[in-house]
């Protein structure tokens, strides 16, 4: 038996005016089409009836249209999200299998419109998990990855930051472990810092991108995360040099600051270091990311 498209589909799965298969020149910023334009359902659904695997086949198809990066595990995100569930993987056979609500159809298609505008995809769920808590996520709050997650106590100049972080203190009832300071990297957020007593451990992801680097992030970036807060001016260590000048007086001896950076600084840092002795820090060692790149240093204060 072959399946029709049933014409409420039509309606529900219908993509922004800008998207016109074969009329023309599409304008900047267009949403183009696949070929054929409307999803064509499996036939073990019945006629005019769409499962998950269905959505997840054409939005994959729409993505990759639109050279949205990750194009399958996006559209998977999303109709797992509009299905409870966390991963697509974890969805069982009658889940992929059983038709989708219009509403759910519909809710699937929101979710994938603003994914056609690269926000990404933590943004567009509204939470993405973080080791073993699931946080929720607005732009443009950095997004918790896999590679960089580390627990801190958090300090942010950015209002946004400082909100979110309060909010998933408070749901996830860990407001009474963490102090939480809207401060910039200052001599004055180091005195109100001090009120602790001495540090062990300094954890700071700074802005760490070249200024002439900013324009070539990806679109998923430039468009929703907190700009500021990836820029580290010319040399990308702006940030950088301000922490380390003031982390001998916040340290404990022997205590350590350990930073993200860009896969140029490990060499500029340690340069850096050599050529500021007062400061009593040591680069002690260099980690690599999950792709293998120098981005992560461990500088230790020394004993005077």
């Amino acid at each position: 038996m072959r399946c029709l498209t049933h014409p409420l589909l039509r309606k529900l799965l219908s993509l922004p005016p800008q998207c016109v298969p074969g009329r023309g020149t599409p304008s900047k910023g267009a949403v183009l089409c696949p070929k054929p334009l409307f999803l064509k359902q499996s036939c073990s659904a019945g006629p005019g009836l769409v499962t998950a695997t269905d959505m997840v086949n054409y939005w994959q198809k729409v993505f990759e249209t639109n050279g949205i990066p990750e194009a399958q595990e996006s559209s998977q995100y999303i109709v797992s999200f509009v299905l409870g569930a966390k991963t697509f993987q974890s969805l069982d056979s009658k889940s992929l299998h059983t038709p989708l609500t219009a509403l759910q159809q519909e809710q699937i298609q929101q979710l994938s419109h603003k994914r056609l505008q690269r926000m990404p995809v933590q943004y567009v769920l509204g939470e993405w998990d973080f080791q073993e808590l699931t946080l929720k996520m607005r732009p443009p709050v950095f997004i918790p990855r896999p590679e960089t997650e580390s627990r801190v106590i958090a300090m942010d100049k950015e209002e946004a930051a400082v909100n979110l972080t309060r909010e998933n203190a408070y749901r996830l009832q860990l407001q009474e472990r963490i102090h939480i300071i809207h401060q910039d990297v200052s001599h004055s957020s180091a005195k109100q810092l001090l009120l602790w007593g001495p540090i062990d451990v300094i954890v700071s992801n700074p802005p760490y991108v070249f200024h002439e680097d900013m324009a070539s992030l990806d679109a998923e970036i430039l468009c929703y995360e907190d700009l500021d807060a990836l820029d580290g001016g010319d040399d990308g260590m702006r940030v950088i040099k301000t922490i380390l000048a003031l982390a001998p007086s916040l340290l404990k001896v022997s205590g350590s600051v350990f930073l993200e950076v860009d896969p140029r600084h490990p060499n500029m840092v340690e340069h850096w270091l050599q050529a500021h002795p007062e400061l009593l820090l040591t680069l002690r060692a260099i980690h690599k990311d999950f792709c293998g790149k120098p981005r992560f240093l461990h500088i230790q204060k020394q004993s005077s």
